[in-house]
C-alpha cells in the first residue's frame, strides 16, 4: 500500500510502514480476515464518494491493531498513554483510543482525519468527516459482519452515507437499550452522532 505522502518525509515512511505490518500480522487470522474486508469496503466506499482511497484504507488498516488484547494488556495502555478512566475495563470503546494514540504518539502520524477515523471508528462523533463516515461504516458493514438490519444500511452505505452512519448508530443505541443499558451509560459520542445525523436528515 503505498502511503509514503502521509508522513513528514520518505526517511519515516519505511520505518513507520514497517512497524503498520508488524502489528498487522500480530492480529488474530479472524481480525486479519475483519480488517481486509474493512480496507476493500473502505476503499469501494472512497472511491464512490470522491474520498482519499490511501487514507481510507490506511485508517481501516490501523483501527482494529488494539482489538483483541486482554484487559489487563488494555489497561495498561490506557494509563501509558494517558486516556480518560472510562476506558479501563472497557476494551470495546478503548481499542480505537489506544490505537490512535499509538499511531500519534509512537509513530508521529499527524494527519487529523486519519486519526479521528481511527478513534471514532466504534462511537462515530458529532460531525463526522467523510473519511469517518467511511471507515465507520465500512466496519459495520463488511460481508463477515451478520446482524438484524446489516442488508440495510450496507445498501443505504451507496446511497445516503449519513443515512447509513444514523442506521447503524440507531441499531447500537437500540441494541444498548434492550439488553438493559441505561441511556446516560451509553457512550456520549455515539448518543451525540446520532443526534446531529438525524438533524442532517431532517434538512435534506
Amino acid at each position: 500500500m503505498q502511503t509514503s505522502y502521509i508522513f513528514k518525509s520518505e526517511s519515516e515512511a519505511e520505518s513507520i510502514i514497517n512497524r503498520i505490518e508488524e502489528c498487522f500480522t500480530e492480529l488474530s487470522e479472524k481480525r486479519r480476515i475483519h480488517t481486509e474486508n474493512v480496507i476493500e469496503e473502505a476503499i469501494k466506499l472512497a472511491r464512490h464518494y470522491g474520498e482519499d482511497e490511501i487514507k481510507a484504507a490506511f485508517a481501516a488498516k490501523c483501527h482494529d491493531f488494539f482489538r483483541g488484547k486482554d484487559n489487563q494488556e488494555i489497561n495498561s495502555l490506557i494509563r501509558h498513554y494517558g486516556l480518560p478512566e472510562k476506558y479501563l475495563d472497557n476494551p470495546n470503546l478503548a481499542h480505537g483510543k489506544i490505537a490512535e494514540a499509538f499511531l500519534r504518539e509512537d509513530l508521529g502520524i499527524e494527519d487529523q482525519e486519519i486519526l479521528n477515523a481511527v478513534s471514532f471508528h466504534t462511537t462515530g462523533r458529532c460531525n463526522m468527516s467523510l473519511l469517518e463516515k467511511i471507515v465507520f461504516i465500512a466496519d459495520a458493514i463488511e460481508p463477515n459482519r451478520k446482524y438484524s438490519g446489516v442488508e440495510e444500511i450496507r445498501k443505504a452505505a451507496y446511497q445516503d452515507i449519513d443515512k447509513a452512519c444514523l442506521m447503524s448508530l440507531e441499531g447500537t443505541i437500540n441494541h444498548l437499550k434492550e439488553i438493559g443499558t441505561e441511556i446516560d451509560k451509553i457512550d456520549r459520542d455515539t448518543i451525540e452522532a446520532a443526534s446531529f445525523l438525524k438533524a442532517v436528515e431532517k434538512e435534506k
